[in-house]
């Protein structure tokens, strides 16, 4: 799985750019005409999103910050990333051929990406909260953040891999963080990346040329999702809150919520959701 990061070393782009060329790659090499068109890594910027939203061109582009001072999740909550034990970075995609109606599932899609990825790299049984946060049991590993301006949809992720317990951020949900290291796993970063783009890559591109469909992602993402089957409380946006049981996942990634009340289910589009039980 490779040798743990070295706090406060810069991520080693040529790294991960190499295994992105290696056995198995497909087309997931740098500027190979595959997705990834390229990869910078900076120490420090105000926000990755930020930066790509501003500065993106071309889709497939991959910004990496060892530290993030307006790093931002879900809600308008800030990210806290450690530099050197955190993978902090955005993806650039210009979903055209995706109509509006269904751009929703990028951030799912993403979502299902990384826990596939993390499980695979670091043997680390990753699930997902819906709509996608990554949890390892009832502990969060990682956040994803997607924004769009334009034909430009950047998603952000943040995950923790050799964080130390006492650098951990704190939810303002009172979900518990985790990190890879805690949960038994000494994983390369570098690794880590290059797993999570190549999934990335496979699963975005398989839905962007079948939007229609979702090319499986809808099984996939059922498969992950921890949520469905568990006692809920969802909190909606003008202060509402829904209380039931998680039924299914329907067709536009939306949560199917039965009340308490056995009202008929309830479709959440948004919401923070909290495990009950």
């Amino acid at each position: 799985m490779g040798a743990a990061p070295k706090p406060g070393a810069l991520l080693d782009a040529d790294a991960v750019r190499a295994a992105l060329a290696g056995p198995g790659s497909g087309d997931s090499a740098l500027g190979a005409g595959g997705l990834w068109t390229s990869l910078e890594v900076v120490a420090v910027t105000g926000s990755t999103n930020a930066d790509l939203l501003r500065n993106g061109d071309a889709e497939g582009q991959v910004l990496v910050a060892e530290s993030q001072v307006a790093g931002r999740g879900r809600m308008g909550r800030s990210w806290v990333s450690a530099a050197g034990a955190s993978l902090t970075f955005s993806v650039l995609l210009r979903p055209v051929c995706v109509p509006a109606s269904r751009r929703g599932w990028l951030p799912l899609l993403t979502g299902v990406a990384v826990a596939s990825a993390v499980r695979d790299v670091s043997g680390v049984a990753a699930v997902l909260k819906w709509p996608n946060d990554v949890l390892v049991g009832s502990r969060k590993l990682a956040g994803i953040l997607a924004e769009q301006s334009g034909d430009a949809v950047v998603i952000g992720i943040g995950l923790n891999v050799a964080t130390s317990a006492d650098a951990l951020p704190v939810s303002p949900s009172g979900l518990p963080a985790t990190s890879l290291l805690l949960e038994g796993a000494t994983v390369s970063r570098e690794a880590l990346l290059a797993g999570i783009l190549r999934e990335l890559e496979r699963r975005y591109t398989a839905f962007r040329d079948d939007p229609a469909s979702g090319a499986g992602l809808l099984a996939g993402y059922r498969a992950l999702c921890t949520t469905l089957g568990r006692s809920v409380r969802v909190e909606l946006p003008g202060g509402r809150v829904l209380t039931g049981a998680a039924e299914d996942i329907d067709a536009d990634g939306r949560l199917l919520v039965v009340p308490a009340s056995g009202a008929p289910p309830v479709t959440v589009s948004a919401g923070d959701v909290i495990h009950v039980r």
